[in-house]
């Protein structure tokens, strides 16, 4: 057998674990923080309906119930377990890529530079966009309707079959420029936060990654996530409110991004980019901190 097909069986194996580790996270991620999100998305979109936080809270429990606050799960308990996956395979490998371009030894735990852990979070956010985008166009406009007799669409596949019927590819793609740029910046703060804290842990310590406590493993996932949405955050506004706007005609407000944006500062001004944050940053600790807990495990039990 040559030397290249062991190698070749190794890399596969790893890419299989990278993302099955991954699914585990992305469904602990779905589970924790789909109630925050469901009401940072109606305080996005809906800004005219709600006061605040709270009002938020208390009207979609008094319309829709406390099972309003995981309207539309199915959409990202499937998806992010994807999105999720394609994040740590794609961030996985990107880490090995630098690390050979370092030159550290095999089976030595690679120290990235900052810049470096940026790029390859990037990258992960990117490949995950793919997916994303879709997943999220769904999950919002199931996030927005009300139950009843007005609401729009039955579940997801009614939701994707009519928006699909009707617009096509380009329909289920809406709002997919902002998602990308979220996904890039987002995602190369969120992983390095993560990652250099952990570096910065084992240089310290002297313990292999597997050997951190599932406390700093928590710790450092909440730190990740308040990373990516501090600077993140107003690009999701403006991704949201695409996302659930009008298709064509007199329904649609926005005829792009930039139109987008420059329509929420005349309307709603700065605060307009940050409607929302509160329960954004309340999700982002326990959310992030499942997310790598569960990657964490997975990865140790999966070896």
């Amino acid at each position: 057998m040559s030397q290249k097909e062991p190698e070749s069986n190794n890399s596969a194996m790893r890419a299989v674990k990278d993302c099955m580790a991954g699914s585990v996270g992305g469904i602990a991620q779905v589970f924790a923080g789909q109630p925050f999100d469901t009401v940072k998305v109606r305080m996005q979109t809906q800004p005219d309906l709600y006061k605040g936080t709270v009002d938020a809270v208390r009207k979609t429990i008094q319309n829709d119930g406390f099972a309003g606050f995981y309207k539309g799960t199915t959409t990202p308990l499937v998806g992010v377990g994807l999105c999720v996956s394609i994040q740590f395979l794609v961030m996985e490998h990107m880490k090995r890529t630098f690390a050979r371009v370092n030159g550290t030894p095999t089976g030595q735990t690679p120290i990235l530079t900052a810049s470096q852990l940026y790029i390859a979070g990037a990258t992960a956010g990117v490949a995950n966009s793919i997916v994303s985008g879709p997943v999220e166009h769904i999950r919002v406009r199931l996030q927005v309707q009300t139950a009843g007799i007005a609401a729009q669409y039955k579940g997801p596949g009614d939701c994707i079959g009519q928006i699909h019927r009707n617009f096509g590819w380009k329909g289920i793609y809406k709002g997919q420029v902002p998602t990308l740029i979220r996904e890039f910046n987002g995602y190369g703060m969120y992983f390095l936060a993560y990652e250099a804290l952990v570096q910065r842990t084992i240089s310290e310590t002297g313990k292999s990654r597997s050997e951190l406590s599932s406390g700093l493993v928590c710790l450092y996932g909440a730190a990740a996530g308040f990373a990516m949405w501090l600077t993140s955050y107003p690009i999701d506004v403006i991704k949201s409110k695409m996302q659930t706007d009008g298709f064509a005609g007199s329904a649609r407000k926005y005829s792009g991004t930039v139109d987008c944006a420059k329509k929420i500062m005349a309307q709603e001004g700065v605060k307009g980019f940050f409607r929302g944050i509160t329960p954004c940053l309340l999700r982002a600790a326990p959310a992030n901190a499942a997310t790598f807990i569960g990657f964490e495990m997975a990865m140790r039990v999966f070896g």
